[in-house]
């Protein structure tokens, strides 16, 4: 929705301008207002961009996305480092000795959060 808003705040024309004022005056409009909605019986249909701002941004996709990506490969990173701790040929006995040892909380008391 927060998109769809956004494009109701553009300017609209309605696509018979497209036919009425030409191209031409398409292109004054949109230099004139920066983006142009254009509509077929008042749904938007199209936005007509510069290619400035087109370029901005596709731009800036590709830095979220390259944002993203970086974000997921750290996160792999870790699980695989933690998936191959389980899967070292030790791994069976560290547990074992884990789970069959006391539970020692040297003295302390631990309490899970709330909610939690």
């Amino acid at each position: 929705m927060h998109a769809l808003s956004e494009l109701m705040q553009l300017p609209h024309a309605p696509a018979s301008d497209v036919k009425k004022l030409g191209w031409r005056g398409m292109m004054r409009t949109l230099q004139r207002e920066g983006a142009v909605v254009v509509t077929n019986h008042d749904t938007p249909e199209a936005v007509i961009l510069s290619t400035e701002a087109y370029t901005a941004l596709q731009r800036s996709a590709q830095q979220g996305a390259a944002k993203t990506e970086a974000k997921l490969d750290a996160l792999r990173q870790r699980f695989d480092a933690r998936l191959s701790a389980l899967q070292a040929d030790d791994a069976a006995e560290r547990l074992r000795a884990v789970l069959g040892g006391p539970a020692t909380l040297g003295g302390k008391l631990k309490v899970a959060p709330r909610g939690g």
